[in-house]
């Protein structure tokens, strides 16, 4: 598909628009240029992205209103877009994943709310590696995507959710992620000064020494190739060479000079804390604990704010006075060790949970009945008394 035609079925075509330059607070340049893949070329950041939009993908959307004061779900159309398919490109796991990759990489991202001709919710779309600019349209705010295709388009801030973080200079950009080049500048030059040292000591060196009378320059070439041709080549498999008397040959020990491991954990350490993501986590040794905070530090608070730029800009005007709400959550329960989801077990006879949904914890599958709260026997409301108890009793016996 060419990229106009993704355009047109994407924006439904390009508008074209009278602007101006937006003018910000303290007259900031409202002009951001993404920070680009370098970054994400870095096996260590990719690392600590790919985590990240992983365990960010995992997160189930629900949408609620608020009826007569009580929390009801509203909208299973908008779930199952968001959930399934919220663009012609990706699922709903795939949107979550590319979303946090662009946040990850560039600090922010963009996400294209898709409309149909009443303007009612159709998908959502994150924006690709683009420039922005902020403009004024009619005293109304829009951004300006000029794309490396050459494309550029023009959209609505109220048709854009918007995520940032180093949330600083400007109103509308985030700070770019200049702060860990120097990590990485670093750790490049450790990695590319060790595979550079391994390679000009891995081959044999050394200089030749003839007693004979001095030689001209086309009789010493010549007698170097002779001696690469005859002992050096890869045919000389006995890796033994024979001289004359008039020959001496001296070999030549070149010690390379490598950063120790020590350094390359520190800079390895940077990035991580950068991102904050740990080696436990990226090789799954991490505890039930550590998870668990990874997981209120880094996955819930995205999702919330992803939650709040959806539930303000999805909704139309009927929609808002229900107080719309979109929720992604993901279940911290299955953070759990095996001892700790069998010890909710408690929860279940006590009818806080139901029995599904402790199997759900399990990932066990549904059973018959088990939607329904049960409670056991020696336990009973705080409202019945011990004299009712009593008399329950009485009837039992009498029966």
């Amino acid at each position: 598909m060419k990229f106009r035609n993704a355009i047109l079925s994407m924006f439904g075509g390009i508008k074209r628009y009278v602007t101006s330059t937006w003018k910000e607070l303290g007259k900031y340049t409202s002009y951001f240029s993404s920070f680009g893949t370098d970054i994400y070329a870095d096996e260590v950041c990719r690392a600590d992205i790919r985590f990240l939009s992983e365990q960010t993908s995992k997160a189930n959307v629900k949408v609620f209103s608020y009826i007569g004061g009580e929390k009801v779900a509203s909208d299973r159309k908008i779930e199952q877009i968001i959930q399934n398919r919220p663009n012609v490109y990706m699922n709903g796991k795939e949107f979550l994943q590319k979303a946090r990759t662009l946040y990850e990489i560039n600090n922010m991202v963009f996400i294209y709310i898709m409309r149909d001709e009443l303007g009612n919710f159709a998908g959502l779309y994150p924006m690709p590696h683009a420039q922005h600019e902020a403009v004024d349209v009619g005293g109304q705010l829009y951004i300006t995507f000029r794309f490396n295709s050459g494309a550029i388009t023009t959209l609505s801030w109220e048709d854009l959710a918007v995520l940032r973080k180093d949330y600083n200079t400007s109103d509308i950009f985030a700070d770019t992620n200049d702060a860990i080049l120097t990590s990485l500048d670093l750790l490049t030059t450790t990695n590319e000064g060790t595979a550079n040292a391994i390679k000009s000591t891995a081959n044999f060196r050394g200089y030749l020494k003839s007693s004979k009378a001095m030689l001209k320059d086309d009789d010493l070439q010549k007698f170097k190739n002779d001696f690469e041709t005859n002992f050096l080549s890869a045919s000389n498999t006995s890796g033994f060479a024979a001289l004359d008397s008039t020959t001496d040959f001296k070999e030549v020990n070149l010690t390379p000079h490598l950063a120790n491991y020590k350094t390359v954990e520190d800079l390895r350490k940077n990035i991580h804390r950068y991102y904050g993501v740990s080696d436990d986590l990226i090789m799954c040794k991490a505890t039930a604990d550590e998870r668990e905070a990874f997981y209120e530090a880094k996955i819930e608070t995205w999702l919330l704010a992803l939650s709040l730029e959806l539930s303000n800009k999805i909704p139309t005007r009927a929609q808002k006075s229900r107080n719309f709400e979109v929720i992604f959550e993901s279940n911290r329960m299955a953070y759990m060790s095996m001892k700790d989801k069998l010890a909710l077990v408690a929860m279940v006879d006590r009818g806080a949970m139901t029995p599904n949904e402790w199997r759900m914890c399990l990932n066990l599958a549904p059973i018959d009945g088990g939607n329904m709260p049960i409670r056991r026997l020696d336990t009973a409301p705080t409202t019945q008394t011990a004299k009712s108890v009593d008399d329950k009793e009485d009837e039992n016996d009498n029966e």
